[in-house]
Order: C-alpha cells, then sequence, then structure tokens
C-alpha cells in the first residue's frame, strides 16, 4: 500500500492552485516598516469614515492626556496618604487629589467609549468601500486579463486576503494609536515625576515586550508555512459541500476520494497548528519568567532609589503603577504593530491590484450604428499562453450591415475568440478591428459595448429573478409596462419557461433561496436568448445559442434571428452547419486561420472542409 503524498512536499509548494507567491520575508523591522503599511490604511479610513476617524484620533489625545493626569494625580494622593499625622487628616487632605484622579479616569473612561462607538463604524465602513473598488477594478478589467494567470490571482489575493487583513488593519491601526498614547501617558508621567524612573520602566517592560514581538513572528512564519495546505483545504470544502458538485460526486461514487483528499491535507494542516501553538506556549512561558524576573528587578532598584532618597515613596508607588500600566499598552501595541506589518502586505497586493486593473480611457467617442466592420490581418494570442500558436492569426474579413456571417470550424478553431474581437471584446495582438474605418481600439469602452448584443453558449445563471434574468440584457432599458419584456420572452421561447414558473416573471432561479426554482440547461438558455433579444443592439453576435435547446425551440430562435437581421449585423457562430445554410457569408476557420469563405453553395461546390464536415454531419443525422 502506497503512503499518501505529503502536501508539504516541494512537488506542491507552488501548485497552479496556490495563490500566493511565496511567503514574503517574516516582518523582523516592524517600527521601521510602519509607516510604509499604515499609511494605505489611513488613506482608506480617511476616504471611508472621516468624521468616525477624526472623532477617534481627538478622543485618544484626550484619553492619553487624561491617563497621564491621573498618574501625575496619584502621586499628590499617596503623598498625602503617607505624609506624617492622624489617618483621617491624612484622607481629608487627599480627598482634593482623589477627586482629581477619579475625574481623569472618568474623562479616560468616557473617551475610551467614544473611541469605541467612532470605531464600530469605521471597519464597516471601510469593508463597504473596499469592496465597491476592488468589485469596480475588475469589472472595469480588460477582458483579456481573465485569461492571464498572474492578473487572475492577483484578484483572488485581493479578493480572498486583502479585504480580510484590510478590515483587520483598520481594527490594529486603532488599537495602535491607543497603545501609543498609553505608552506615551505613562512615560510622561514617570519623566515628570523623575528622570531616573525612565531606566526602571525599561527594566520592567522590555521582557513582556519581547515575548509578544517573537511569539508574533511565529505565528507569521507558521501562516506562510500553512497557507498552501489552507488553500487546498478551502477547495476540498467546496467539492464536499456545493450543490454544483454534489450529484457528480455521488454518481461516480466518489465520496471516500473526496474525504481522502481532505485528510491528505487537513492532518498536516493540523499538525502546523499544533506546532505553532506549543512554539508561542513556549515562548509566552519564557517571557513570563523573564517579565517576572524584570519586575523583581524593578521593586529592588525602586526600594534602593527609595532608600537612597532619590524618590519619594508615593513617587515609588505611583511608578508602580505607571509601570503596570505601560506593559499592558506595549503588549498591546508589540502585538498590534506586529499584526499590522504582516496584513500591511496583504493590504499591499489589494492596491496593487487596483493600479493594475485601471484601464486608461479612451479620449475618441463612437459610431452610432457600425455600417461596415472590418478585420486586418488580426492576430490574437492569450495572454502566458503555453501553445505558441495564436488563437487567432492573419484574418482579414469585411461585414456588412444587415448581412449575416456566420464562423464555423472544428471545436479550438478560434470562432468565440473571433467573435470577441469583433465586438472589441479582446484587443488584436497584431492588426486592426475597424467599425467605419475607425479602429476599435481608439474609440470609448462604454459606447463600443452599448452596440453589441452577445449570446453565449454557456450564459450567467443570475441567481434573481425570471425578470431580472432578462431585464440585465440591458438594466437601464425603461420598459415601464414589460411590452420590450415580453417580446423578448416570446420571441426566444422563454415566455413557456415564465408561465410554468409558480410565481412568473417574480420566481427566483437559484434552489439556494426559499422558495427557489431551479430550470433545465435549455430554459436557462432560452431566457439568455431573451436577455440578449431585450437588449436590442445593431451588432449581433451568437454563440452557440441552441445548442442545449429543443428542435421547436431551435426553429423559434432561428425565425426570430432571421427577423431580427434585417437592419442589424450578425454574427453567427455554430456547429451545425445546417443552420447557417442561408447566412450571407461562411467563413470556415481552422487552427486560428481563414481557411475557405463564401456561400453555403459556393463552399459545398468547392468541395474542401466545409463540404467534408457538412457531408459528415448530414450523414450522421441520416442514420440516426
Amino acid at each position: 500500500m502506497t503512503a499518501e503524498p505529503d502536501p508539504r512536499d516541494d512537488a506542491l509548494e507552488t501548485p497552479h492552485w496556490q495563490l500566493d507567491g511565496g511567503p514574503p520575508d517574516a516582518p523582523r523591522h516592524v517600527v521601521r516598516r510602519l509607516p510604509a503599511v499604515t499609511w494605505p490604511v489611513v488613506r482608506m479610513i480617511r476616504d471611508a469614515a472621516p468624521g468616525p476617524a477624526a472623532v477617534i484620533a481627538v478622543m485618544q489625545v484626550c484619553s492619553g492626556l487624561a491617563a497621564a493626569f491621573g498618574l501625575f494625580a496619584t502621586a499628590g494622593v499617596l503623598t498625602e496618604l503617607l505624609a506624617a499625622g492622624p489617618t483621617a487628616d491624612r484622607v481629608v487632605a487627599a480627598l482634593p487629589s482623589l477627586l482629581l484622579v477619579g475625574s481623569a479616569y472618568a474623562v479616560r473612561g468616557a473617551m475610551d467609549i467614544g473611541v469605541a462607538h467612532a470605531h464600530a463604524r469605521i471597519t464597516p465602513a471601510v469593508r463597504r468601500l473596499a469592496e465597491e473598488r476592488l468589485y469596480a477594478a475588475s469589472l472595469g478589467a480588460d477582458l483579456a486579463a481573465f485569461d492571464d494567470a498572474g492578473f487572475y490571482d492577483r484578484l483572488h489575493r485581493a479578493r480572498d486576503r486583502g479585504l480580510f487583513f484590510l478590515e483587520r488593519a483598520t481594527d490594529n491601526l486603532v488599537e495602535l494609536t491607543g497603545s501609543v498614547f498609553g505608552i506615551a501617558a505613562a512615560v510622561g508621567s514617570l519623566g515628570v515625576l523623575h528622570p531616573v524612573l525612565l531606566p526602571v520602566l525599561l527594566l520592567a517592560v522590555l521582557p513582556d515586550g519581547w515575548a509578544v514581538q517573537r511569539a508574533a513572528l511565529l505565528a507569521y512564519t507558521s501562516m506562510a508555512r500553512a497557507v498552501v495546505l489552507d488553500r487546498r483545504v478551502q477547495m476540498v470544502s467546496q467539492l464536499a459541500t456545493e450543490r454544483e458538485s454534489a450529484a457528480e460526486i455521488r454518481a461516480c461514487q466518489a465520496e471516500p476520494f473526496v474525504l481522502r483528499e481532505y485528510r491528505v491535507v487537513a492532518d498536516p494542516l493540523r499538525d502546523e497548528d499544533v506546532r505553532r501553538g506549543v512554539a508561542q506556549a513556549r515562548v509566552r512561558g519564557i517571557g513570563r519568567a523573564l517579565a517576572g524576573a524584570g519586575l523583581a528587578a524593578t521593586y529592588v532598584v525602586l526600594g534602593l532609589l527609595v532608600h537612597a532618597s532619590w524618590v519619594p515613596l508615593a513617587v515609588a508607588g505611583t511608578a508602580v503603577i505607571s509601570i503596570r500600566a505601560a506593559t499592558t499598552a506595549l503588549n498591546r501595541f508589540v502585538l498590534a504593530a506586529n499584526q499590522l506589518v504582516e496584513q500591511g502586505l496583504y493590504v499591499g497586493d489589494y492596491l496593487a491590484f487596483l493600479e493594475s486593473a485601471a484601464v486608461p480611457p479612451r479620449a475618441e467617442g463612437v459610431v452610432d450604428e457600425p455600417r461596415r466592420v472590418q478585420l486586418d490581418a488580426v492576430a490574437f494570442s492569450y495572454p502566458e499562453s503555453p501553445d505558441t500558436r495564436p488563437a487567432v492569426h492573419d484574418v482579414s474579413l469585411t461585414v456588412e450591415r444587415g448581412q449575416t456571417i456566420a464562423l464555423v470550424g472544428e471545436n479550438g478553431s478560434g470562432k468565440t475568440t473571433l467573435a470577441k474581437l469583433i465586438a472589441g471584446l479582446y484587443e488584436p495582438t497584431s492588426g486592426r478591428v475597424r467599425w467605419d474605418g475607425r479602429d476599435v481600439r481608439l474609440l470609448d469602452r462604454a459606447g463600443v459595448a452599448e452596440r453589441v448584443m452577445m449570446v453565449f453558449q454557456d450564459p450567467i445563471r443570475w441567481p434573481h429573478t425570471a425578470r431580472a434574468n432578462v431585464r440585465v440584457g440591458r438594466h437601464d432599458r425603461v420598459d415601464p409596462a414589460g411590452t420590450a419584456l415580453g417580446g423578448a420572452a416570446l420571441q426566444a421561447g422563454a415566455d413557456e419557461v415564465v408561465d410554468r414558473l409558480p410565481d412568473g416573471w417574480d420566481t427566483v432561479l437559484s434552489k439556494q433561496f426559499r422558495g427557489g426554482q431551479e430550470l433545465s440547461g435549455g430554459q436557462w438558455q432560452r431566457l439568455a436568448v431573451a436577455r440578449g433579444l431585450y437588449r436590442d443592439a445593431p451588432l449581433l453576435i451568437w454563440d452557440e445559442p441552441t445548442a442545449p435547446l429543443d428542435a421547436k425551440a431551435e426553429f423559434a430562435v432561428y425565425e426570430s434571428l432571421r427577423a431580427l437581421a434585417e437592419d442589424r449585423t450578425v454574427v453567427l457562430i455554430t456547429h451545425r452547419l445546417a443552420s447557417v445554410r442561408h447566412a450571407d457569408r461562411i467563413f470556415l476557420l481552422h487552427e486560428g486561420e481563414l481557411v475557405e469563405q463564401g456561400t453555403h453553395a459556393e463552399l459545398m461546390a468547392l468541395g474542401g472542409r466545409y463540404a467534408e464536415l457538412h457531408d459528415l454531419q448530414a450523414r450522421m443525422y441520416a442514420d440516426a
């Protein structure tokens, strides 16, 4: 019996499904790197919630001043209580100082409550703004970017980690600010009371600071080792829990395989978590021991200072309180600073994606309705494609308004890629796509898209109502009476689908929601065709629009297509050559090159590849 592979093996260090480019350097120089990772978070907070951010800044300052004043007033209380004389007199004499101490800490408590209320508004606001910017960047990126593995990885790092760690960085920045003012309050009060107490403070707080710093570094380095394992666990989790994979897993009796895949990665992930937890517990134990020794040494030094009359006993008592406050604040600072530096790496990924996805605007307008679409020696290669052959190579053709052209060929011949070039969704690697003589690359993107209607073979199944699934074709179209919606549904045969739904057009088409309905592949395709018809654009591109449809629905769609084609430019992509007999021009692609073109009769008379494919299909249906 062979042993299970260890996912930590070198072969899986950079697998195709790993999103990270490798573990970054450990943040050993926290203070030096802190400003660089803090300012982007500060700017995001400023943009998302400027009011609460200003409130936090003011209240943190007031809280620090109140804490420093309270510590300073404590020395006055202890001075009065430790003075000579009857106890009652000493308590009465200490009352003014006690009132000052109580007032100072009451103000500090009020400020902390105010900070908490403002903080509760900042994190959701930052998340909301960051998500919108990410989605806007993703939706605004060129379509070709999604064929680039590097872009796709950056997008997922920004979405899966950048957003999450941006929230955590926001929380840690607020914590960091509060701890800085807490440390400043303790140091300032001790400095005012007696400068010699500052070295004593360092002696007490450094061991705790080292322990927190070391534990944070252990967590960070462990995260770098576990991130690949965690990513693979998430993938297995999706297979085991999502509806889309449930049927096939059971049909293939693959349940044991999925569980085995989980164990292969979950066991070493568990071991890594245990290893990190044990190491952190060891460090914290050493830190507590050192902190205890440091605190004992602090008390000894304070006793010697009191014995030598360098500091009064009351000041020494206040120093003890200040040291404990400073230790707590320093622990908060070190932990927040380490986490902020670590999270800053992922915030940087998020910001880098926003920058890389930005598309420069185009200055030129767009033609109202293209009367002529020309391709001049067009070629296109997908980014980072391992295949050196372009997806489309040296294709030249012309389509006039009112014509219906068909792009045919075997799988992988470049039909869909060529259609996306015509629609302006891709920019050619070389050559030009021109609308009425104007290069599409120079035209306004939104204007080009406005004039294109494209129906895909595998359309989006929007988890929304049936009405929204059609209206999303042109969501801003004014259709108060639903006349255009009903007409598009009738032409596509989608009205029959909607009539069978329990709530008609208002039925939610997703089983993930209560009362939701699921459609068959053919029913979804009818809605997709209706969506394209509802869009009503001058350039129609149909990519295998009837593949999942039955014969009756297919006939209805092609009848609608012929009616629509009278005053529009139509590009039809199909494997069913019998469907393109009436096309004005047929273009046959083979391995990305245009090898034959003409009418159906001309290509059949040519006796080439088109005729061969047509005869093969005819014999297949005849045999059937």
